[in-house]
């Protein structure tokens, strides 16, 4: 699939490409290039929404100047690394370990093994879709959603982890809870966890 822009307003432009190696790799490319006009950008899934300053570079000029960028292997840009501490009592820790066919045991290890990383954001301020974990854990999402998931809580879904920055409804497999604040309006940035945020999780007791 070649990308697809699609106009959004007279500020923005959303690049639709094939899948999450793409958006990321566009989104890289992009912060790494830092093209004058290019204000802000927000990675998702499968795309990633450009806003402009459309007095220096106009909506039209957006897919020209891509084409012109080079893509590199990995950004260069670091943009930090942050340890989450995880008491790992989640409720569906055990559902998980039955499916993927281990012990609860392993599950901890395996989820603490290596380096996530934050893909994208969105569902709710602050909460980062993590990937790069052990396919191992690629679980579904619960059938039934919880109305009330507490602040912290640690889960799993699909190919992502993710930590709840505020208490919410949601239908992941929780597997702990963290005491750390993912999201606080008094920190600048209020988000911990942004695109491109090494992550690594610390089982504590």
């Amino acid at each position: 699939m070649s990308t697809r822009f699609l106009r959004c307003g007279r500020e923005a432009v959303l690049a639709e490409v094939a899948d999450l190696s793409a958006a990321m790799a566009l989104y890289a490319t992009l912060r790494e290039a830092a093209p004058p006009g290019v204000i802000d950008l927000v990675p998702a899934a499968r795309t990633v929404l450009i806003r402009l300053d459309p007095a220096v570079l106009a909506p039209s000029a957006v897919p020209g100047l891509i084409s012109t960028l080079p893509t590199p292997e990995r950004p260069s840009v670091d943009v930090g690394s942050v340890t989450i501490p995880v008491r790992y009592d989640g409720e569906d820790l055990l559902d998980v370990a039955t499916h993927v066919g281990v012990t609860a045991d392993e599950v901890v290890k395996m989820h603490t093994a290596g380096e996530w990383t934050v893909a994208f954001t969105g569902f709710a301020p602050g909460f980062g879709y993590l990937i790069g974990g052990d396919p191992r854990l690629t679980v579904p999402r619960r059938s039934s959603p919880r109305t009330r998931i507490p602040a912290g809580s640690v889960a799993l879904a699909g190919p992502y982890s993710g930590v709840y920055p505020n208490e919410s409804p949601g239908g992941w497999q929780l597997i702990g809870r963290t005491e750390l604040r993912i999201w606080d309006l008094d920190r600048d940035p209020p988000a911990l966890l942004t695109p491109g945020v090494r992550v690594r999780f610390q089982a504590v007791t």
